[in-house]
């Protein structure tokens, strides 16, 4: 991607996406200031050094911290004030932030102080693409933020690198100091001046990068748990009708009529439900019957942190803030992260509704099968007793799905003050993103199990088909996991499927099938009560 024309911050009529962060933290894409963001900072930064000179007591300029604000501080001591701010606040603990995270850290703290409202230098943004695009990370540590003013321990550690006093990773993983990795890129490290430490710290950037990147892996995730429900459904013997666009015209709410009708396209084409169109089965289980209820919800749950999220990208969650045009200071609150540590344990609970949701369909896949003896054999293996098939894969998903489920309790109800109080409620956002990070990587194994066993018991119809789109599913499942035959250890074939399915191969194969349809289309059998 680094020959790719770059994506521009600073630019006020097109701002950053939350698929630029992606390809950024994740595909490398390079990243460039705008021109008229770059004199929009030179003009804020002006008035910073102007303020820095004369006898006002502005926050963080000629003050202490925190609690500490009632502390003047000498202009000639402006310059150890900042480099103090820096070096104090780096006590975070814990295994480094993954190397995605941390560029994401780089982009969204660069794409704030572009807005000119920091007072900071061009040329601390200038430092921070640089070592976006020569792919040199900071090392930060993961625990540390209680998430108000800023995630100050995390972007201190940030900052510690940016003047030369910190560990770095480079493009070929190799971990060197950073004075000496930025010598070698021929870069200086910054000698801070008046509120540029303040600067670097004060902001919600972990919060928003781990919620950026956790957006794209959630929906990654629920288009593949629509398409696994749909497969288990063709495997189960389970009825459209519950699709039928009718039925959800009658409860307007979006992610229910959307996942209705990617399921139901997904069905289309199928010879299996038409063969058990008189079983004498009414109605199926919830998680059969209630696809579009339960993952719609998810969906529309993804749908309000996703709109919270692009909503920060276009913040300054610095203070205090800096209107050189008023020659205005003002002090607030935008560092606080209580709304985005609301939408990540929102989100957090979605992710374990959905995976509890397809953990009951493998449960159901295992059997018994009593309205269909001729079909599947309890636990998908073709010679049961002898062999125990996917008994032990339900197992595993059981116990991610309690794991998942202990993580969606919220972080974001569990201030504990800060700062001798003034700092007295904070938003533990970051551990809102660290919990929501984790359940979406156990959630991607169940779903991996749910489609590897439901993939099994759609080799039981054949002769029968699924629909063209959950074929599809079937056949991206299928170059990864061979049909199990007699038992083999299937704790490769989940993680496999599992990495896979985080890379996007349903999106991949499913494309055709993700196209927005031009109308939605009525069941062709929806006004029957037989089961089609």
């Amino acid at each position: 991607m680094a020959t790719m024309p770059p994506i521009i911050i600073g630019d006020e009529q097109h701002g950053l996406t939350l698929a630029a962060v992606v390809a950024v933290a994740r595909g490398g894409a390079p990243v460039a200031l705008a021109d008229a963001a770059r004199a929009r900072v030179q003009r804020s930064r002006d008035f910073v050094e102007k303020l820095a000179a004369s006898d006002r007591g502005i926050y963080g300029v000629t003050t202490g911290f925190g609690d500490l604000s009632r502390i003047r501080i000498a202009p000639d001591q402006v310059a150890d004030l900042q480099r103090n701010l820096v070096r104090s606040h780096a006590a975070g603990v814990g295994d480094p932030l993954p190397v995605d995270v941390t560029r994401g850290m780089l982009l969204l703290l660069a794409n704030s102080l572009a807005r000119g409202h920091s007072g900071v230098r061009p040329a601390v943004i200038d430092l921070l693409l640089a070592l976006l695009n020569q792919a040199i990370t900071p090392v930060i540590p993961s625990r540390g933020s209680v998430g108000a003013s800023g995630d100050l321990a995390p972007l201190a550690h940030l900052a510690l690198a940016l003047i030369g006093e910190s560990a770095v990773i480079m493009a070929d993983g190799t971990q060197l100091p950073s004075g000496d990795a930025f010598a070698q890129a021929g870069l200086v490290p910054l000698a801070l001046g008046a509120k540029e430490g303040l600067a670097l710290i004060n902001g919600t950037h972990l919060m928003e990068s781990m919620g950026a990147l956790a957006l794209h892996d959630g929906w990654v995730l629920l288009r593949a748990a629509e398409a696994a429900a749909a497969l288990s459904l063709e495997a189960l013997l389970g009825s459209q009708v519950p699709f039928d666009a009718r039925i959800h015209a009658l409860r307007p709410q979006p992610g229910q009529r959307a996942t209705a009708a990617r399921v139901l396209k997904l069905l289309e084409g199928s010879a299996i439900i038409p063969s058990h169109a008189n079983c004498g089965r009414v109605q199926d289980p919830y998680t059969i019957r209630c696809i579009p209820q339960v993952l719609g919800a998810v969906r529309d749950a993804l749908t309000y942190c996703e709109g919270v999220f692009t909503n920060e990208l276009r913040a300054v969650t610095d203070n205090p803030l800096i209107f050189d045009a008023d020659e205005a200071v003002l002090t607030g609150g935008n560092f606080h992260g209580q709304p985005l540590a609301l939408a990540l344990d929102v989100a957090a609970i979605a992710v374990a509704h959905l995976a509890a949701f397809a953990e009951r369909r493998i449960y159901n896949l295992m059997g018994p099968h009593e309205w269909d003896k001729d079909g599947a054999p309890p636990f998908l293996t073709p010679n049961p007793g002898l062999n125990s098939g996917y008994m032990i894969a339900q197992y595993v998903a059981a116990a991610l799905v309690n794991e998942i489920n202990t993580l969606a309790h919220p972080a974001s109800t569990g201030s504990i003050p800060t700062s001798a109080g003034q700092e007295d409620f904070v938003s533990m956002g970051v551990t809102s993103g660290h919990k929501l990070r984790r359940s979406l990587e156990m959630a991607t194994q169940v779903v991996a199990i749910e489609l590897m066993c439901a993939a099994q018991g759609v080799d039981f119809r054949a002769p029968l088909a699924p629909g063209r789109g959950a074929q599809a599913a079937y056949m991206a499942v299928r170059s990864f996991v061979p049909h199990l035959d007699a038992d083999r250890p299937p704790s490769p074939d989940i993680t496999r499927l599992a990495a896979a399915l985080h890379a996007g191969l349903l999106d991949r194969a499913l494309a055709e099938w993700d196209a927005p349809p031009a109308k939605a289309k009525r069941s062709t059998a929806a006004g029957s009560q037989r089961r089609s």
